[in-house]
């Protein structure tokens, strides 16, 4: 579905330039979740931008289904933290979600219609008539999401998404996302400072180093599922790979990184 080659992605020029992530690679396969975490400041929204094409990486390259990413690709949706400025607070839920498909759906009832079954697949389906200012923000965030999925992407990716959220929405929000990838077979990159979201949600725990960001660590997550916040979080190979993904966060010596990480392969699942 996804590879990325070699990409870095350095601002400015001369003396002051700074260079935010460096040679990463990586590889998502169709219906993966995978989630990228590591320390303030290490590139991981600059990682995500690249690969959406908002930004162009400096060297090395992004492709989405074996077409090269030069521009926001069709297929691709993106979910951002501050939701609140992401919507149009003079347009009503419905069509705030209906917006981008303008560009792809001809008639207003056929926009409607979608617009309709996405905010149903979030459970918003009494909120099409109301603004967003009328809406709490876990609601405003899944009318966010609902309006990411009438596009009916292929890729979504998620930049902190739940970041702005009280702890019992994030939750509940966690589970529609996964929810909404079972049903869907989405494809989904998920970056988050929570470690112990980055673990629940994903298929894969990518940890990067301090700024600027390589790839510390691939890590499989082989947690049953469905998952269930209380008993997928009381159980030890869960709390065993959060933890070694917190090692691995706040490590910044690769070198004892690499050795704690080989030690715990056989029990959490290992780094690809």
């Amino acid at each position: 579905m996804l590879e990325v080659t070699d990409l870095t992605r350095t601002y400015g020029r001369g003396p002051g330039a700074y260079t935010a992530v460096t040679g990463v690679s990586l590889s998502v396969a169709q219906g993966e979740l995978v989630s990228i975490v590591g320390p303030s400041g290490c590139g991981k929204s600059t990682l995500l931008r690249c690969i959406a094409g908002l930004i162009p990486p400096t060297s090395g390259r992004v492709v989405l289904r074996d077409v090269p990413v030069h521009d926001v690709p069709d297929g691709l949706a993106v979910v951002l933290q501050d939701y609140g400025r992401s919507l149009f607070p003079w347009l009503t839920v419905r069509d705030n979600v209906a917006m981008p498909l303008r560009r792809t759906t001809r008639g207003r009832a056929e926009r409607r219609k979608v617009a309709d079954a996405a905010l149903a697949a979030v459970g918003l389906a009494d909120a099409g008539d109301k603004y967003p200012w009328q809406l709490s923000g876990g609601m405003q965030q899944r009318t966010a999401i609902a309006r990411a999925l009438a596009c009916d992407p292929v890729l979504l990716l998620m930049d902190e998404p739940f970041g702005s959220v009280d702890a019992q929405t994030r939750e509940d929000l966690e589970d529609l996302v996964l929810r909404v990838r079972r049903e869907r077979d989405i494809t989904i990159l998920v970056v988050t400072h929570d470690i112990d979201e980055s673990v629940y949600l994903g298929d894969r725990v990518i940890v990067l180093t301090p700024g600027p960001g390589r790839i510390r660590a691939d890590l499989r997550v082989n947690l049953p599922t469905p998952r269930d916040q209380i008993e997928t979080k009381e159980l030890p190979e869960f709390v065993q790979l959060r933890t070694e993904v917190s090692r691995l966060v706040r490590s910044r010596d690769e070198t004892g990184a690499r050795d704690r990480l080989a030690e715990a392969t056989d029990e959490v699942g290992g780094p690809r």
